[in-house]
């Protein structure tokens, strides 16, 4: 079923000059297809497309489009080991996990298929007229929540299913109203057009209008950076690096016509074990953070890079127990040949920092492409001084930074850039450091107790970003249904004609949705 084309529309084709393969890191082999990077002809048809289904998929109503969306996941289980087999070929995972993340990705689509059926999402505001106000009459004035227009969907290197081709943000954007182009991954260009069939085959089924998703192949940045500088793109969602976000963010921000850049980006997730939890539970939360840090060999963004603590005997023990229980687990592939090579670059460099010491390296042999693990540790005043002892190292590595004082470990979590999660392990103890909390809050968007940062549940009350560099916007969050409000703006209509006015606005309110009408929140009918 893969053809390595790319989807402009509902129609494949294959017009470009540029062609590549993905790569098995488990064999560091090239797979069969061939991929062909999409034309600049092919990305303007693809755009024109979009902006033609968004006149028509702006107006879908929200019982249709969760018919839709639920379809894609239908279209997505269909799919079988098919799906589940390039998937592991492409990333080196195992299938355990591909099939979890197909989970997550079904439960995503379903979850904003309930969203926008039920439809209060859309936030309505009705405040009517008073004409007999005095000085001034009151206009009638009403508001909802609206999709911005064609928005691009960058997929992710870690996240195969969950992050990329109909992952959160694609989900997000559809349910919004939103048409969605996908610049695919160079790293799973097989399992992106897989799933690109089922979104596509979902949409015929279900009778949206064709533009409404395409797939685009690159084995670069040329594509995305196209994609980006296209007029009629409204808004672009991104997961991955600080330079790739940064840039596309710039992109955008320098168009005629600036568009939100909604990336989530890195992040090096701080624990701060306070004194009493050290004490009490430092064996624990050692062996309970060896295995934290090399989940996945690393590769999440809510990968736990740095642990804060004061200086004692305590912590000692603490490191000594993690550097003896993180040798113990076998290394995992890393997701490309790319990756793993940045991420022992990356090591190196951080190894030649003035005063870090390595406390614990896996250093046995293991296949190509294997991330082998590292524990070091650091004074706090170097940590201060040195702010490359700051930035992340996308694998299984941690820094543990061995404070002089709390005072010194609240000055170092002021220093720190803005971070997806901060954690607070502690023993009873809280009440005597909320300077501490509330430093950590303010870098944060997801503050955790007494846990790991690894693992991200999509829910309701889920936020997934951060100050920046955590993600460009901290006031949204890239994982549940919330992340919808990326791809919409507020709109009001002042006096308008009932007739002419949407269903989530109308008197009647057709849709019995809940509304804020005059200040109380009701599903009732507005009084004529």
């Amino acid at each position: 079923m893969i053809t390595g084309k790319n989807y402009i529309g509902n129609v494949l084709t294959a017009t470009g000059k540029i062609s590549f393969k993905t790569i098995n890191p488990q064999t560091n082999q090239e797979n069969k297809v061939i991929f062909t990077e999409a034309s600049n002809v092919e990305i303007e048809q693809a755009v024109t497309l979009a902006t033609e289904a968004f006149a028509t998929y702006r107006k879908i109503s929200g019982v249709d489009k969760s018919a839709f969306l639920n379809e894609i996941t239908n279209q997505i289980e269909l799919l079988g080991d098919e799906l589940l087999d390039i998937y592991c070929l492409e990333s080196g995972l195992p299938k355990s996990r591909a099939i979890s993340e197909r989970a997550r990705t079904v439960f995503q689509l379903h979850s904003f298929a309930d969203l926008v059926k039920e439809g209060s999402w859309v936030e309505a505001v009705i405040d009517t007229a008073n004409i007999e106000r005095i000085p001034t009459p009151k206009v009638d004035l009403r508001k909802m929540l609206m999709p911005l227009g064609p928005v691009v969907v960058f997929g992710a290197s870690n996240f195969p299913l969950a992050y990329s081709t109909a992952g959160g943000d694609t989900a997000a954007a559809l349910a919004a109203g939103c048409p969605v182009l996908v610049k695919s991954h160079p790293m799973h260009a097989g399992t992106g057009e897989l799933v690109a069939y089922a979104v596509i085959k979902a949409a015929e089924i279900t009778g949206m209008p064709n533009g409404v998703f395409s797939n685009l192949n690159s084995s670069g940045v040329e594509v995305g950076k196209t994609l980006v500088k296209n007029a009629a793109v409204k808004a672009v969602g991104f997961t991955g690096s600080v330079n790739g976000g940064r840039s596309l963010y710039n992109l955008a921000a320098n168009r005629a016509e600036p568009i939100p850049v909604f990336a989530e980006m890195g992040s090096i997730n701080p624990v701060v074990l306070l004194p009493n939890a050290v004490n009490k539970k430092g064996e624990y939360w050692a062996k309970k953070y060896a295995d934290s840090i090399t989940l996945g060999a690393g590769q999440f963004c809510t990968n736990p890079g740095l642990i804060l603590a004061v200086k004692s005997e305590d912590l000692t023990n603490f490191i000594q127990t993690l550097a003896e229980e993180i040798v113990k687990i076998e290394p995992v592939c890393m997701l490309h040949p790319n990756i793993i090579a940045a991420f022992e670059n990356n090591k190196e460099k951080m190894k030649q920092q003035n005063g870090l010491k390595t406390v614990a390296s896996y250093n046995k042999t293991t296949s190509k492409n294997y991330g082998r693990q590292i524990i070091t540790t650091v004074d706090g005043a170097i940590f201060l001084e040195n702010t490359n002892l700051h930035q992340e190292v996308f694998g299984p590595f941690s820094m543990v930074v061995q404070c002089e004082s709390i005072a010194q470990l609240e000055a170092i979590i002021l220093r720190l850039e803005g971070q997806l999660t901060g954690t607070i392990l502690a023993e009873n103890e809280l009440d005597n450091y909320s300077e501490i909390v509330d430093a950590l809050q303010n870098r944060v968007g997801r503050i955790i107790f007494n846990g790991v940062s690894t693992g991200v549940e999509v829910c309701n009350a889920m936020v997934h970003g951060g100050p920046y560099p955590a993600s460009t916007d901290s006031r949204f969050t890239a994982v549940g249904v919330n992340s919808i409000k990326r791809w919409v703006r507020p709109v009001c209509f002042q006096n308008w004609p009932d007739t002419l006015l949407p269903n989530e606005l109308k008197n009647e309110n057709p849709l019995a949705i809940s509304r804020l009408v005059n200040g109380k929140q009701t599903s009732d009918k507005v009084l004529r």
